[in-house]
């Protein structure tokens, strides 16, 4: 029905023609199969004898100059061909990034942020030690105990954990900026807390699982790191494979092979880049 109605303004529009096509008359109680074309036969303004009887000259696209030919479907259509883009901006993603000790989510995460813009990377705010090398406001926000429960009292948290015995938290407010401004935001959180997440934000955030590419190669990272007193390293260990079996949970995991931090990266990268080109988008509110 669409193609005999085409052809006929085609036709109609030669004027070398010596025969007249009538204009194909569109029976609205058609039922075309494709709803597509169901939408646009319904969307179809009725016409009148008057003006079915008048041609639009369509010149041939081989020869006449592309903007004649361009008004002159415009005219044969009835309407002006918008600008507009035809895909609506995707929405600002959360990125929730988890795993067991040793898995690299920081490296991973520090490595991202070098390679990928207009991602904003939210500082866990803890109560824990600082470590050699970190920043303050860069890698946590490190505050007292007493600093961190009155955080909890003014409902100022995501999300919040006691985990090994410091306290690890998401501030609100950061998120609720960043997402203003059109950025993703990139979290990265341990199992317990992703957990707490994927209730609080349901289906409206990408949950990706980083792991180690076998158990061997995990305990022999966490040796390496020399962070851990012996009891501590066996209860992250034991930890670590009860986190695994957390996996089914997320909706993405990501293998992070010593030697191939990039590859692990461009995963995360492809996650987000299909994400974004998604019909149906998410829409995480905080």
């Amino acid at each position: 029905m669409l193609q005999r109605w085409l052809c006929t303004i085609l036709v109609n529009s030669n004027p070398n023609r010596k025969f007249t096509i009538p204009y194909a008359v569109l029976n609205r109680r058609f039922q075309a199969p494709n709803p597509a074309i169901r939408r646009l036969i319904s969307s179809t303004p009725r016409m009148s004898y008057a003006r079915r009887s008048e041609a639009v000259p369509i010149p041939s696209p081989l020869t006449a100059d592309k903007n004649e030919v361009y008004r002159a479907l415009e005219a044969a259509l009835g309407s002006p061909f918008s600008s507009s883009p035809i895909a609506p901006n995707p929405n600002s993603l959360i990125i929730v990034i988890s795993g067991p000790s040793g898995v690299g989510k920081d490296v991973v995460i520090k490595r991202l942020r070098e390679v990928k813009q207009n991602i904003h990377f939210v500082v866990t705010a803890t109560s824990r030690q600082k470590r050699a090398g970190e920043v303050d406001g860069k890698d946590y926000y490190f505050v007292s105990k007493d600093e961190f429960l009155s955080m909890i009292a003014k409902n100022e948290l995501l999300e919040y954990a006691l985990v090994y015995g410091d306290y690890k938290g998401i501030p609100k407010q950061q998120i609720r900026d960043y997402l203003g401004k059109g950025f993703d935001i990139v979290l990265r959180v341990d199992i317990q807390g992703a957990a707490t997440l994927r209730k609080i934000l349901g289906n409206g955030a990408v949950f990706v699982f980083l792991v180690a590419e076998s158990e061997e190669a995990l305990v022999k990272r966490l040796i390496e790191r020399k962070t851990e007193t012996k009891e501590t390293l066996l209860v992250r260990v034991a930890t670590a494979r009860e986190e695994v079996r957390h996996m089914r949970s997320f909706d993405y995991v990501i293998v992070n092979r010593e030697g191939e931090l990039d590859g692990a990266v461009k995963l995360v990268e492809a996650i987000i880049d299909a994400e974004k080109a998604k019909v149906l988008q998410r829409n995480a509110t905080i």
